[in-house]
């Protein structure tokens, strides 16, 4: 039976994202063309977006784009039964929308089961390049996992080699500090493929800090972890330099910043200038993160 071609303009720009590229011709289906649906009905997100962090500051700024220009590019949903979808992908617009109080919201609607509403997400958000490394590390290993895709044919899927999405799997062997600071920002994607080259879990944790602390570029932190490895097997080598092995009290302290991170959710950096003196930092990244510390420090 000949496949039946979506109807109208925004029909043919959902074909056109690469979204039906990600069925067999026996699976594909038509695309139903809908000016806007009640946000109300939209009942709930997609289980499987891969985004894990929505920025708050980035989201108004959204909303104020919203509130001037409308949405531009509508929000991907399934029809789950009458008058009740579920959103597959646009979860920030979706969000934003409701920050500005909108009471419908133009939407794509297309059937898609649990498997494809993970590949329609994920593909979306890279397409926009939306994602963290970390995002697309945890996104790839759930497509793995869930659907049983090898990492060859997982590639193909998302438009890359399959070096590339071995090198994003293996950033989910990274320590959770580490992992925290490429998904913040703190270091870049090169910077973690440099410091998972490093076999011990305490080393790694100490250059991530150097690297952090001295604001290290690739370069130089591949340099730092090429004289460590270098003076372990006894070679001389004047980039040896960088290895500063830390003490135990600078030791105990990044225990106790990681612990902090875990209660607060950001970045802490504690700094001792003596045995008795020092101070401690919490990162906020907005006005109402640092009202949610302040809360938790019951201020």
């Amino acid at each position: 039976m000949a496949k039946k071609k979506p109807t109208g303009g925004l029909g043919r720009g959902l074909c056109d994202t690469g979204y039906d590229s990600l069925l067999s011709d026996n699976e594909k289906v038509e695309l139903t063309s809908v000016g806007s649906i009640p946000l109300a009905q939209i009942e709930s997100v997609n289980n499987f977006q891969p985004r894990e962090d929505f920025n708050e500051e980035a989201l108004d700024e959204l909303a104020d784009s919203i509130r001037i220009n409308g949405i531009i590019q509508p929000l991907t949903v399934r029809k789950l039964q009458e008058g009740k979808y579920q959103l597959i992908a646009g979860e920030r617009r979706f969000r934003a929308a409701k920050l500005v109080g909108l009471a419908e919201v133009p939407v794509f609607i297309r059937t898609a089961n649990d498997e494809e509403m993970l590949e329609i997400a994920l593909i979306e958000n890279i397409q926009r390049e939306d994602l963290n490394p970390i995002e697309i590390a945890n996104s790839y290993q759930r497509m793995i996992e869930e659907i049983g895709l090898r990492q060859e044919d997982l590639g193909k899927k998302v438009g890359k080699s399959r070096s590339s999405v071995t090198n994003f799997l293996s950033l989910l062997k990274l320590p959770p500090k580490v992992k925290k600071g490429v998904r913040d920002g703190e270091i870049t994607f090169g910077h973690a493929k440099v410091i998972k080259g490093v076999d011990d879990v305490v080393q790694m944790l100490q250059i991530y800090d150097e690297v952090v602390e001295n604001n290290y570029s690739v370069r130089q932190t591949t340099e730092l972890v090429n004289g460590l490895k270098e003076k372990k097997s006894g070679s001389p080598s004047p980039k040896s330099d960088y290895a500063k092995p830390l003490s135990s009290e600078q030791i105990q302290l990044q225990k106790v910043e990681r612990q902090l991170e875990e209660k607060f959710g950001n970045k802490v950096k504690i700094k001792q200038n003596n045995q008795v003196r020092g101070d401690i930092s919490i990162a906020f990244n907005s006005t109402k993160d640092m009202n949610r510390i302040l809360e938790i420090l019951d201020l």
